[in-house]
């Protein structure tokens, strides 16, 4: 069996886009929320997503990667808190207690899909990431732009590090459609 140098391996690996740097962060609004025509843009994305996902007759992997990007958004909110509220206080976002279904729907379309199915949501995973979603909208709408800044920058690293092998017991699996 052929060995592979630690440099091919490095090669086969997936890349993971940055959008955010760290100047990004410091140089965003700790007091005030990100830009309102950012927010609709990013919030009618989501929602259209979510509803192609439920009754569009063939969604696409953009329908399905806009609503895991918030999903992971979310994820990323509640498990790396607290965070800078616009007023300078602290706040926990909270589990809704559908975060991990939503995660997992969202897992099993995307493997559906890959096993030639289509990319659909069962009736349970659209009751989760519906739910999911609100919460993302709502806080989206209340935290600074240097908090979700932070959020974007710490999710990606988070999906930088599954690809990379470094997994935590509670990670699925990262799929790029």
């Amino acid at each position: 069996m052929r060995k592979t140098s630690p440099y091919a391996r490095r090669q086969r690996q997936a890349k993971v886009v940055r959008h955010y740097s760290l100047l990004d962060e410091l140089t965003a609004s700790p007091t005030e929320p990100l830009p309102q025509e950012w927010r609709t843009h990013h919030l009618t994305r989501m929602w259209q997503g979510l509803v192609a996902l439920e009754t569009a007759p063939s969604p696409t992997t953009d329908d399905w990667r806009v609503c895991s990007d918030a999903v992971n958004m979310l994820e990323t909110l509640v498990t790396r808190g607290p965070w800078m509220a616009c007023d300078g206080s602290l706040v926990e976002i909270a589990d809704n207690g559908l975060l991990d279904d939503a995660i997992t729907a969202l897992a099993m379309a995307g493997r559906r899909h890959r096993a030639g199915g289509s990319i659909r949501l069962d009736g349970a995973g659209i009751r989760a990431v519906r739910a999911v979603l609100e919460d993302y909208a709502m806080v989206l709408e209340t935290l600074p732009a240097r908090s979700m800044v932070r959020c974007h920058r710490l999710t990606e690293q988070r999906i930088a590090e599954i690809l990379a092998g470094k997994r935590q017991p509670h990670d699925v699996e990262v799929m790029d459609l």
